[in-house]
């Protein structure tokens, strides 16, 4: 049981849109987004991680879904805000000299 549980923890962290975009290289978190296909045009460096995950929430769905129906995925998303919002929080010196210094995040 721990070692699911430490497993659980690694794959989230992993997928953790402040890992995404603040500790990886610009290019995976755009590669991720347009993959995705989200609507979101730039992310900003000042809290990307949240809003990063806010991206993923609004890709469009997979084709053959109908709108009603729902996935785990989006609950996974919502924890990983909170858990981005902190870490967010931890990061903002940084990240606001990286907003200074080099600007958004350009996805599209």
């Amino acid at each position: 049981m721990k070692i699911q549980v430490m497993a659980l923890a690694a794959l989230m962290l992993a997928g953790c849109g402040t890992v995404q975009t603040v500790m990886r290289s610009d290019e995976v978190a755009v590669k991720s987004l347009k993959e995705q296909q989200s609507y979101c045009g730039a992310v900003p460096r000042i809290y990307s991680g949240v809003t990063y995950d806010f991206c993923y929430l609004n890709a469009p769905l997979e084709k053959g879904r109908d709108a009603g129906e729902h996935s785990p995925a989006p609950a996974v998303v919502l924890v990983d805000i909170v858990l981005s919002g902190a870490l967010d929080t931890l990061m903002l010196p940084y990240t606001i000299y990286r907003q200074q210094a080099d600007g958004s995040i350009i996805v599209n």
